[in-house]
C-alpha cells in the first residue's frame, strides 16, 4: 500500500500508459502471426463443419461401441459462399484480431494484476489471484465447450435443415465467423457465474438457501436468457446452452455454502 500511496496520480496514468501500450503491442504482434498463417487458423475455425472433426467422429465410435447407428450423425457437406467483394479480406482481419485478443489476454491480465496489486492488502492479493485464475479457466471453458459441442451441433442442424428439397443452404462467410465468434464470447461470459456468485457471497449478498429456493426462477431465468444470447434460435441449441449454465448454477450453490464457512 504504501507504493501506491507514494505515487502520484500522473504516476499512476503513466503506469496504466505502459499497460495498455504494452497490452496492445502484444495484441497486434499475436494479430500479425496470426495473420500470416491463414491455412492453420481457419482450419481450425472451419474445422466445426467438416465430416471428419473430432465430435463426430467421436460419436460415430460410440455408435459402434454400443449398437445404436442413430448416434452416428452421418456425411453432411456445407456449402460456404461469400457475397462481398471485400468481405473474406476484413474476415481474415478480424478472426486475426481476435486470435490476438485471446491469445494475448493471460499476459493482458498479468499486466493489469500488476498495475492494481501495490494497491492491495496481503489479503486482497490472495483472493484477487485465486478469481483471475478462476476467471480464465472458466472463460476458457466455456470457449471451448462452444468449440467442441455446442456451435457443432448447431450448425450441423442448421446447415443441414430444410423446408423443401428445392431450397438448398449455402451459408455466408460472414454468417458462420460472426455466430461462431457470438456463441464463444457469449458462453465464455456465462461461465463467470460462479466466479460472481462467489464474489457476492463474499459481500453477504447472497446466500445458498435462497439459491435453492429459486432454482425453479432460476432455470426458467437461465431457458430466457439461453434463447436471448443463441442466435440461431432453435430448440437444440437452446438446450445445448441451457444445459451447462444450470449446471453452473447448482455449482454455485456449493460455492456460496462452502463461502459461509471461510
Amino acid at each position: 500500500m504504501s507504493e501506491a500511496e507514494d505515487m502520484s496520480f500522473w504516476e499512476h496514468l503513466d503506469v496504466l500508459r505502459k499497460v495498455l501500450w504494452k497490452s496492445l503491442l502484444a495484441v497486434t504482434a499475436i494479430a500479425v502471426v496470426a495473420f500470416f498463417f491463414k491455412d492453420m487458423l481457419f482450419g481450425v475455425l472451419f474445422a466445426p463443419s467438416r465430416n471428419d472433426f473430432v465430435l463426430y467422429r467421436g460419436m460415430c465410435r460410440l455408435a459402434e461401441l454400443t449398437g445404436w447407428q442413430s448416434l452416428c450423425p452421418g456425411d453432411f457437406e456445407a456449402l460456404f459462399i461469400n457475397t462481398e467483394l471485400a468481405s473474406q479480406f476484413m474476415t481474415h482481419l478480424e478472426v486475426s484480431l481476435w486470435t490476438g485478443v485471446c491469445l494475448a489476454s493471460p499476459y493482458i491480465i498479468y499486466l493489469l494484476y500488476g498495475f492494481v496489486s501495490p494497491a492491495l492488502y496481503e489479503q486482497e492479493k490472495k483472493h484477487s489471484v485465486g478469481i483471475v485464475l478462476a476467471c480464465v479457466v472458466l472463460f476458457l471453458a466455456g470457449v471451448m465447450l462452444n468449440y467442441f459441442v455446442i456451435f457443432p451441433f448447431s450448425f450441423r442442424f442448421l446447415s443441414t435443415y430444410q423446408v423443401q428439397e428445392a431450397v438448398v443452404n449455402q451459408i455466408s462467410l460472414s454468417s458462420y465467423i460472426s455466430t461462431f465468434l457470438m456463441l464463444s464470447l457469449l458462453m465464455g461470459i456465462m461461465f463467470e457465474l460462479p466466479v460472481l456468485a462467489w464474489i457476492l457471497a463474499r459481500l453477504g449478498l447472497v446466500e445458498d438457501s435462497m439459491l435453492r429456493k429459486y432454482r425453479r426462477h432460476a432455470f426458467v431465468g437461465i431457458c430466457i436468457v439461453a434463447a436471448v444470447i443463441t442466435p440461431t434460435g432453435d430448440a437444440v441449441t437452446l438446450m445445448l446452452v441451457t444445459l451447462p449454465i444450470y449446471m453452473l448454477y447448482e455449482l454455485s450453490i456449493l460455492i456460496v455454502r462452502k463461502t459461509k464457512h471461510i
